[in-house]
């Protein structure tokens, strides 16, 4: 059975493709969905994506992630800065758990310097663009130990 890799993106990463495109590019959230779920057949695993703008709801898909998938990589956007509820989910969970940006936050407003991830996530990617969910798919894979040769 191909590993099960969720990939959740938090609030305003559903207006991909619109938002900031300077920052974030032309690619839609659907299209990013799509192209997750390519590069995750390449790589040999099952890639299921879903984006959120509630923190609860954030929660809760993490939640699942942690019961039914292998891995997760996870772009908590703003939620990253601000929620401890954000990080009290990813530290309950029992399967690895990449962290994705799209932009490279640090070089960004000074609040965005705050990351309340960094010390419960197994790896972070950032500043790569959507290439990063890419990436973080295959690192992913790479911390399991089932990356393709």
């Amino acid at each position: 059975m191909p590993p099960r890799i969720t990939v959740l993106n938090g609030p305003n990463l559903g207006r991909l493709g619109q938002r900031e495109p300077e920052i974030y590019g032309d690619t839609t959230s659907a299209q990013l969905g799509g192209l997750c779920r390519d590069w995750g057949a390449d790589l040999g695993c099952k890639v299921e994506y879903q984006q959120t703008d509630g923190e609860g709801e954030l929660i809760s898909l993490i939640h699942t992630a942690g019961d039914a998938a292998d891995g997760l990589v996870l772009n908590a956007g703003a939620y990253t800065h601000t929620s401890v509820a954000i990080r009290d989910a990813v530290q309950a969970v029992a399967i690895p758990v990449v962290e994705l940006h799209i932009s490279n936050p640090a070089a960004r407003e000074p609040f965005r310097g705050t990351n309340l991830l960094t010390d419960v996530v197994a790896a972070s990617l950032q500043g790569f663009g959507v290439e990063g969910y890419r990436l973080a798919l295959a690192g992913l894979l790479a911390l399991l130990g089932r990356s393709r040769p």
